[in-house]
């Protein structure tokens, strides 16, 4: 039960860091959906195209439309409350990277794949959609600059496996596991926190 709400609640969330992410780059109603859409399906698309889940979900369940229309209008509607479009699109897209890398290792873990390979999965379906969606807005993607964006999937994704090892109940591990990816993220951008970088800055 907590795994399907954690998935709508991702796939809404990531919907609506599509909006923001159009929004600010003022586009119309129809670019608005598609970064929307591409947002919310497009990590987990890869997923199970590389596992060989095809048709891929949303193809099978068409609540996966009904909500991100849902989303859609529920962020255009509520566009003007939503002062601080970044904060905003950081809070959106933060949620849906702790709750689809969750998504990503379980489909992992349900088909038998190596505990390593279920972290890479459940980041690629937690990072990917908003690759595309930052690509097709003309930006470099979070996941290529230096901020703490993959790292603190894999990070989580560690401490999934962990706690599902030491028998931590099922709703727990989920919870904390996208505790801890939010959390990162969170202090990462309040403590200014980054990769390493090996590009020399100049001075004008």
């Amino acid at each position: 039960m907590l795994f399907d709400i954690l998935d709508i609640l991702g796939t809404v969330t990531f919907a609506v860091s599509g909006v923001l992410t159009a929004l600010h780059k003022r586009m119309d109603t129809f670019g608005i959906f598609i970064i929307a859409f591409v947002t919310a399906v497009g990590g987990g698309t890869l997923r199970d195209v590389l596992i060989v889940n095809t048709p891929v979900s949303w193809m099978l369940d068409v609540k996966y439309i009904y909500f991100i229309a849902l989303a859609v209008l529920f962020a255009l509607v509520f566009k003007d409350r939503l002062k601080h479009l970044r904060n905003s699109l950081f809070l959106f897209d933060t949620i849906g990277l702790g709750v689809f890398t969750i998504i990503g290792i379980e489909k992992g873990l349900d088909i038998g794949l190596h505990p390593i390979i279920c972290i890479a999965l459940g980041t690629m379906t937690a990072c990917f959609g908003g690759v595309i969606r930052d690509i097709l807005s003309n930006e470099i993607p979070i996941i290529f600059r230096k901020e703490i964006y993959a790292t603190a999937c894999i990070i989580g994704g560690a401490s999934f496996l962990g706690l599902t090892k030491i028998g931590v109940s099922e709703n727990l591990t989920y919870l904390s596991t996208a505790s801890i990816i939010i959390l990162i993220r969170v202090l990462a951008i309040k403590y200014n926190l980054s990769l390493p970088s090996f590009y020399k800055t100049t001075n004008s």
